[in-house]
């Protein structure tokens, strides 16, 4: 196993890699990384869902503020932060997202702002302990993590008191996704999101084991780490999932008006547990 030394200010000095998730799931990412960036930009719901995710962290997250990016991919938010005036330290289990992301930053002109490496999220306790003031996940990659319990203990060691997690975590109760299979009589693949452990998602010819939560189940967790809520709201309620890009591409008016009744009901009880991903923001408090 390799190690790292962790500068003053909290930063990674080299990459390293302890207990990585499954191979299948990094060759699955090592695969998609080249165009992950411009996949990503080219779907309107994917890009949506990004700004309403970056939109509650500097609402929250003060500029200056040392942000833990935990699963940065190709380094899209990475970068968007570090322009902002936002320290960032970006991690990944990928070494395509990592390469990627460090070719971005750089590209950027932000590499002052900017640290990436090749380190999963089970292995940060290479970091010091509380050396950031936020933590930010975007499109789940908790939701590829074996042992939440511990990855939430491993995360609130580096965040400081008052500490923000801001997790964009794919949820159990897709309204979209039940319509869609169980008007094809496919209750198979409706059943995937409510199964009980992780289960292999495709992607481009790999796969990716995900485990899928409502809002309460993944709070449980933080909450043992010494976390509580602060905000929570669905991503994806009206609006269809991302992977209804051509579906988007043909209605982009409806997929507009969906997405003001998802920025009014969003946040409403019941209604914010479900869609296709849920939006935290929790607060350490121990």
């Amino acid at each position: 196993m390799r190690t790292v030394r962790v500068l003053d200010q909290g930063r990674v000095e080299k990459p390293a890699v302890a207990l990585s998730f499954a191979d299948d799931t990094r060759r699955a990412f090592d695969s998609v990384a080249a165009d992950y960036h411009r996949s990503n930009a080219d779907n309107a719901l994917l890009r949506a869902m990004r700004e309403r995710a970056m939109a509650v962290l500097l609402r929250h997250v003060a500029r200056g503020s040392h942000v833990l990016d935990l699963g940065c991919g190709p380094g899209t938010d990475a970068a968007e932060l570090a322009s902002r005036g936002y320290t960032v330290t970006a991690i990944d289990e990928s070494p395509g997202m990592v390469e990627e992301a460090r070719r971005r930053v750089e590209r950027a002109g932000l590499a002052d702002r900017v640290a990436v490496h090749h380190l999963g999220i089970e292995a940060l306790d290479v970091m010091p302990s509380a050396c950031v003031d936020a933590a930010y996940s975007n499109f789940g990659p908790l939701n590829c993590l074996d042992e939440l319990d511990r990855a939430a203990q491993i995360i609130s060691r580096r965040l400081r008191r008052d500490g923000l997690l801001i997790a964009s975590v794919i949820g159990r109760v897709c309204p979209w996704e039940i319509a869609l299979y169980a008007s094809r009589g496919d209750f198979g693949r409706v059943r995937v999101r409510f199964a009980r452990g992780s289960v292999p998602v495709p992607l481009n010819g790999h796969v990716v084991r995900t485990r899928y939560y409502t809002p309460r189940e993944f709070e449980r967790s933080f909450q043992a780490a010494g976390f509580r809520r602060v905000s929570l709201r669905a991503l994806g309620l009206a609006v269809p999932p991302p992977y209804m890009q051509a579906f988007s591409d043909r209605h982009p008016a409806l997929v507009r008006a969906l997405g003001r009744v998802d920025d009014l009901v969003g946040a409403w009880p019941v209604l914010r547990s479900a869609g296709d991903h849920f939006l935290v923001v929790l607060r350490k408090d121990a």
